[in-house]
């Protein structure tokens, strides 16, 4: 009977150790996100909003006219190509903060752009956790830098609640993560039930 509730016991460990897994890998992922967009909008920021680029054909029409539109400087495609071959660098500069209720992680800038003293009492600097969230970041960016252009293109405001979100499915779960920890999890189940039934 102990050995029963000894592998019960050991069940329930390993099944909260991989929804805790899950939720740490969720929590580098949203974090990962949300740091980019920050990243993103400063640099954009910082880009004078009435410079102009040409952008279209520069064919001429057979009335004599070309297809030919200025666009702002700051928002143009080849601009935020440009800003998104070094954002994910700039991650070194996180730090992890735990919220004290809910042990859920969020990444906090831990080195002020311009010089001035940050409060760094509620994150943690460890260089595992930046190279884990620039690792997020540079997976977020290969996947899906189509969205991510769209959206600093045409979108100004929201853009991390937009981009960040479940609706965009760029935060949700990875499928194969929740099978493995499926798979994991009922052959763990299997070997306590095979087990119970050797000891009766």
């Amino acid at each position: 009977m102990k050995e029963n509730a000894l592998l019960l016991t050991c069940c329930v460990v390993v099944c909260l150790f991989l929804s805790c897994s899950l939720a740490a890998r969720q929590d580098m992922k949203c974090g990962a996100c949300r740091a980019l967009v920050d990243e993103m909008e400063w640099a954009i920021s910082q880009i004078d909003p009435k410079k102009m680029i040409q952008r279209g054909s520069f064919r001429i029409n057979p009335d004599g006219s070309q297809s030919i539109k200025e666009v702002p400087l700051a928002r143009s495609e080849g601009n935020l190509l440009e800003l998104m071959e070094s954002v994910c660098e700039r991650m070194a500069d996180y730090g992890e903060r735990t919220d004290p209720s809910t042990d859920r992680k969020s990444y906090i800038r831990v080195k002020s752009r311009t010089g001035e003293a940050m409060d760094l009492s509620e994150a943690a600097l460890d260089s595992r956790v930046t190279s884990s969230l620039k690792f997020a970041c540079e997976t977020i960016v290969e996947h899906h830098e189509d969205e991510i252009i769209e959206f600093f293109a045409h979108e100004t405001e929201n853009v991390k609640d937009k981009l960040c979100s479940k609706r965009t499915g760029m935060l949700q779960v990875d499928t194969s993560d929740l099978f493995c920890a499926f798979f994991v999890l009922m052959c763990f189940l299997a070997l306590c039930l095979q087990t119970c039934v050797i000891t009766l």
